[in-house]
Order: structure tokens, then C-alpha cells, then sequence
């Protein structure tokens, strides 16, 4: 045996050329020194032209005046701030549509999805209509008939409808009370703040309490007390520091108050509304994915309808739901670059329209509005990817 293995043939030392691992490494190597060597063309090429028709180049036109005015501002702005700031201005008008569009389309579309499988007949017609007239037509025409048809027509600020004299709608808007902070009003935010940690932290609590013995506690009422009753204390201790101007109508405009804008209405409502149809079979298809024999396992153990739907079905349908769900909330943040469509002055109407116009830097202007909406989506979905993890079925 030992004179067998040491007269065999020497096997044949092949060339590193033919190595997988190494035709691998080279080849990806090629394809990077071939990408960046065409990226710098690309910007070589771009800064001679810039240069040739004497287009100034960086970023330093952020610092310059900006000199328009934008009729939506979460912050402090005037004619006189600069682009940077109108940049802000317009990212945070943009994630104000993203955030209440995502939580109005998320609960009218697990409404609907749960709509769509009711055995009530007129519930089920309604849910199934809306899904199939909402999912199919274009946003853009949702939106302009949200502003045109339905915002537009509404009255004039003298023929306003009032709604227990505190807030009006009229064809400029929503008009709601602004709240005035007085002397005070930050042991009223420490209390709200420290209701919410109590709130959370008994939530986690009653958790795995339940997880050990089964027992459910009121956490509903528990946190609602502690989220209106710490803030209350504080709010009598303090004086009631928190007052509310409310809006009153002078000559031809409301004086007073806050004004939400036709545009933000319209742009939210109709991409809430839109998305939501989507959501709505998203949760159907989640919800019929769950076998049908968890419900008869749910009502043996004398669950009522409600109960087993929100404790059983719904947490396992969740694992199905939520891969489709995070596309829809990335679609409805892009698609609110549809505002230009009204005027609403979102990060593209802001900056990669007035400011780009102004300034004619559109490599810099369209580069930072990429990567904002990048950033945003790269954001919502490690928050959703993270929340999914938690939910994925481990197995055992």
C-alpha cells in the first residue's frame, strides 16, 4: 500500500489562471478600475464644460441669499435666509408628508384589507371598490383631484364651515388654534416625557408578565392614565402654562392660529389614500396566509371574533405583511415629489426647482436631492427590516 501511494503520479500543477477564486478576485478588480475610471471621466468631462460656459462649481451657493419666500415653514425663514436653509425647509416639508401619509395609509389600509374579508356583504362591496378604483389610477390625477375638485370648491373664508368655532375650512386651508407656551410649560414636557418612558417601560413589563403566567393586565388604561394624568398634574401645579389663540375672522382672511395649506391637504390625503388601497391587499393576503386552523384553535379556547383576530391572526399575518408594507411606505415618501404637480413646496419644488433655477448648479442641487431621498429610504427600511427580525418566526 505505502509503495502504491509513493509511485503514484505526481498530479499536474495547474495554472493560477485557472483557479476560480483567483479569476474571481481579477475580474472584480477590472470591473472597479473600469467603473472609477468612467466616473472620473464623467466628472472631468462635466467640470471642462461647466468651466467652458463660466457655471460656478461647489457648494458654497448654500451660503448665498436665497430671496424667494415658500408659504409652508416648519422653521423660522424669510427671503433673506439662504439656499441651506430653503434646503431644509423644503427636507422637512417632505418628511411631514411622509410621516402622516404612512400612518394614514397604514390605518386605513389594515381597515380596508380587513374590510375586504368581512362576511358582512356591504362592508366587503365597499372595501373591494375602493381597493380596485384607488389602485388604479395614477396619483398625480389623485392628487390634482383632491386639490382641484374637492379643495377648491370648498367656500370662501367668510362662508368658512365651523366646526365648534375652533376650527374652519375654507378654500385656503385648515384653520386649527396655535398653542402659546407660557412660563411653566417645561415641567409640563419633562411630565409628558417622563409618562411615555413609565408608559413603555410598563408595556415591556405586563409583556413578559403575560408571557410568564398568562395573566393579561390593563395596559391600555394603565398607559392612557399615566400619558393624560403626569401631564395634567404638572399643567395644574404649573398654572396652566399651555394656552391656544384661536382664529378669528378679520375682513377677508382669519387672523390667529394655524393655517394648514390646501396643497399639504390635498398631497397627503391622496397619497394616503392611494397607498392605502395597496396596504389593504397587502393584510389580505397576510391575514389569508395564516392557517385557518389557528381561528378554530383561538374560538376553542373561547376567544370571541375581535379577540382572535387581534391576538392571534393578526401577529402571525404581520410576518407576511410587513416585506410589502416597506415597499409601500418607500413608494408613498418618493411619490410625494409629485407635490410640484400643486405648488406644494416639498425638497423638489424648494430646492431642485426655485433653487435650481436660481442658481444653475444642477449637478451639486440634483446630487443632494438624490441622496436625500436615498438616506430616507435607506432609513425606513432598516426601521421595518429591524421590526420585521423581531416578528420572523424563530425556529426551534
Amino acid at each position: 500500500m505505502t509503495d502504491l501511494v509513493e509511485h503514484a503520479p505526481a498530479r499536474a500543477k495547474s495554472s493560477f489562471i485557472n483557479d476560480p477564486k483567483v479569476r474571481s478576485i481579477g475580474l472584480q478588480i477590472i470591473a472597479l478600475i473600469v467603473v472609477v475610471v468612467l466616473g472620473w471621466m464623467f466628472a472631468d468631462n462635466a467640470r471642462e464644460n461647466l468651466a467652458a460656459q463660466k457655471i460656478a462649481t461647489g457648494f458654497g451657493f448654500l451660503d448665498n441669499t436665497a430671496g424667494f419666500g415658500i408659504n409652508q415653514t416648519l422653521i423660522p425663514y424669510s427671503e433673506t435666509s439662504t439656499y441651506g436653509r430653503a434646503f431644509v425647509v423644503g427636507l422637512l416639508n417632505t418628511i411631514l408628508v411622509a410621516v402622516v401619509g404612512i400612518i394614514l395609509a397604514t390605518v386605513i389600509g389594515f381597515l380596508v384589507g380587513i374590510g375586504r374579508l368581512s362576511k358582512n356583504f356591504v362592508v366587503r362591496l365597499i372595501s373591494t371598490i375602493y381597493v380596485e378604483v384607488l389602485r388604479n389610477l395614477p396619483p398625480l390625477f389623485q392628487i390634482l383631484f383632491w386639490y382641484l375638485a374637492v379643495l377648491s370648491a370648498m367656500p370662501n373664508p367668510r362662508q368658512s364651515i365651523n366646526l365648534l368655532d375652533e376650527v374652519f375650512i375654507s378654500n385656503r386651508g385648515i384653520i386649527i388654534p396655535r398653542p402659546l407656551f407660557g412660563e411653566g410649560t417645561g415641567l409640563v414636557l419633562w411630565a409628558m416625557g417622563l409618562a411615555l418612558i413609565c408608559a413603555i417601560l410598563f408595556g415591556h413589563w405586563a409583556a413578559a408578565r403575560q408571557e410568564e403566567t398568562g395573566r393579561r393586565l390593563p395596559v391600555l388604561w394603565v398607559n392612557l392614565s399615566l400619558l393624560i394624568g403626569l401631564p395634567m398634574i404638572a399643567m395644574i401645579i404649573t398654572g396652566f402654562p399651555i394656552t391656544f389663540e384661536r382664529p378669528e375672522l378679520k375682513g377677508f382672511n382669519f387672523v390667529g392660529g394655524i393655517r394648514v395649506i390646501p396643497e399639504f391637504v390635498a398631497l397627503t390625503v391622496a397619497l394616503a389614500t392611494y397607498t392605502a388601497a395597496f396596504i389593504a391587499e397587502n393584510v389580505r393576503s397576510g391575514i389569508q396566509a395564516v392557517s385557518h386552523g389557528q381561528t378554530e384553535a383561538a374560538h376553542s379556547l373561547g376567544l370571541r371574533n375581535g379577540q382572535t383576530l387581534r391576538l392571534v391572526i393578526i401577529p402571525q399575518a404581520m410576518r407576511v405583511i410587513i416585506p410589502p408594507l416597506t415597499s409601500q411606505y418607500l413608494n408613498l415618501t418618493k411619490n410625494s415629489s409629485l407635490a410640484v404637480g400643486i405648488g406644494y413646496p416639498d425638497l423638489v419644488a424648494v430646492f431642485a426647482g426655485t433653487t435650481l433655477n436660481q442658481t444653475g448648479q444642477a449637478i451639486e442641487i440634483i446630487a443632494i436631492t438624490m441622496g436625500v431621498y436615498l438616506v430616507l429610504s435607506i432609513i425606513t427600511s432598516v426601521i421595518m427590516n429591524s421590526y420585521n427580525k423581531r416578528v420572523a418566526l424563530v425556529e426551534r
